[in-house]
């Protein structure tokens, strides 16, 4: 399995500004998998510790940041002659230890030559609670699950996944049957390692939904287990109802849906721990598209989508059938199921500012609009053939942005106002040519 971040991290490797590394995403999401594997592909030797089940390096890390000790214990716990120029250091489960997180800090500041990254589950929940924390010593990457290409190149298609990154539109247009089949299969299966990894084995969707299913429960469990008491049922109650949020025609998170007179001061606290966990994407509306959107923004106004498409469908039991012939009543999820597979590819490309507009009363909306290198690009999302663009040909008309791009199951084609892109090359979006 290939991982597009493998790249990133030789930059990091090779970069003369060097900062220990901390790895974000959600459980399962192979932040294990990706530092053993880079550090196996790129350095001589790997000194790997978990945190969660070497409870004696947690305690060296109470013990005070001397970093010659502790590169000291490393070496003993891992029998290994640890070195700064052919050793990559792995602090897995960091969370397990906020002395840990604050050593970073030492790493940079007495001992930058040594590599060093860190990775843990419910990281964000952890950052979030720590007081002392090591800012602007350390560097970040957020992990999410295997984005499309990513998938075709798992399960042996990689020559279509070179197609879209060469952006051969006729070719792609040759072989766009083969493209939509695969795309989805990729709303079903997702983009979670273990599930792409084992449909791509075996091609077994069922055993594909079981996998699924399974993390599903692991992440209940840790609600219950990492959250405070009183927070969990109302944790609970955000996570089930998703997928009844999202299939509304309007997909504005209603915190009335939860319950009858339900408000945001009750759920906020709820919320907040299920993105830092790296469960839900928060995209939130801007009431004017402008730079830096971050400045029009309405915080209280959001869409919430989950972190992979394939678990969206398992925690909404459609079957494969439904998603590959399609069905008379399958048709507003439908399209709540394409937006979440669009966020979860612009959520995969780095340094992106996403968020949605819709403005007042108005019935126009447009479902992302998206900051990139000084741009403000409008995206629309169709989920099959209809050009009908309402939305966006009423944005372009007020605002006549630069780029404007509406993505379907159409073919590639140019427009004297926009872009239409076939949604299985989404990812291509900030490039027409």
């Amino acid at each position: 399995m290939k991982r597009a971040e493998l790249q990133w991290l030789t930059n990091w490797k090779s970069s003369p500004n060097r900062k220990p590394l901390l790895i974000r995403g959600a459980r399962q999401v192979g932040k294990t998998w990706l530092m053993k594997e880079f550090g196996r592909q790129y350095y001589q030797q790997v000194a790997y510790i978990n945190l969660e089940e070497k409870p004696v390096l947690k305690n060296v890390f109470k013990a005070g940041y001397d970093i010659n000790r502790i590169l000291t214990s490393i070496r003993i716990e891992t029998k290994l002659n640890v070195e700064s120029h052919n050793t990559l250091i792995i602090l897995d489960e960091i969370q397990e230890s906020p002395e840990a997180i604050t050593a970073l800090k030492y790493f940079q500041e007495n001992a930058p030559e040594y590599h060093v990254m860190a990775a843990g589950s419910l990281l964000g929940v952890a950052l979030a609670q720590h007081s002392s924390f090591p800012v602007g010593k350390v560097e970040f990457l957020d992990l999410y699950p295997l984005d499309y290409l990513e998938f075709l190149e798992a399960i042996g298609d990689q020559a279509l996944a070179e197609l879209i990154r060469n952006k051969d539109w006729t070719l792609i247009q040759t072989f766009r049957e083969r493209f939509i089949e695969r795309l989805k299969e990729y709303y079903y299966v997702g983009g979670m390692p273990e599930v792409v990894s084992s449909f791509a084995r075996q091609g077994d969707l069922k055993k594909a939904r079981e996998i699924q299913k399974r993390i599903l429960i692991s992440y209940e469990q840790d609600f219950a287990k990492h959250a405070q008491p009183a927070l969990v049922p109302r944790i609970r109650m955000i996570w089930n109802a998703i997928p009844a949020q999202l299939g509304k025609e309007n997909r504005k998170f209603i915190y009335g849906q939860l319950r009858q007179g339900a408000r945001a001061k009750e759920f906020e606290l709820a919320i907040s721990w299920l993105i830092d966990c790296g469960l839900l994407h928060k995209v939130t509306n801007v009431n004017k598209p402008a730079l830096p959107l971050k400045a029009y923004e309405e915080t209280n106004v959001f869409k919430l989508f989950l972190v992979d498409t394939g678990l969206l469908t398992a925690m909404s039991d459609l079957d494969i059938k439904t998603i590959l012939e399609g069905n008379l009543v399958f048709t507003e999820f439908k399209g709540a199921l394409t937006e979440q597979y669009v966020l979860q590819q612009l959520r995969s490309l780095k340094n992106l500012a996403i968020h949605y507009w819709s403005p007042g009363q108005s019935v126009a909306e447009i479902d992302f609009i998206v900051q990139s290198e000084g741009r403000i690009i409008p995206i629309e999302v169709k989920a099959e053939e209809n050009l009908k663009a309402k939305s966006l040909r009423v944005y372009c008309e007020k605002y006549k942005p630069e780029l404007a791009i509406r993505t379907s199951m159409s073919d590639y084609r140019e427009e004297e106002w926009m872009i239409n892109i076939p949604l299985y090359t989404i990812s291509q979006f900030t490039s027409s040519k």
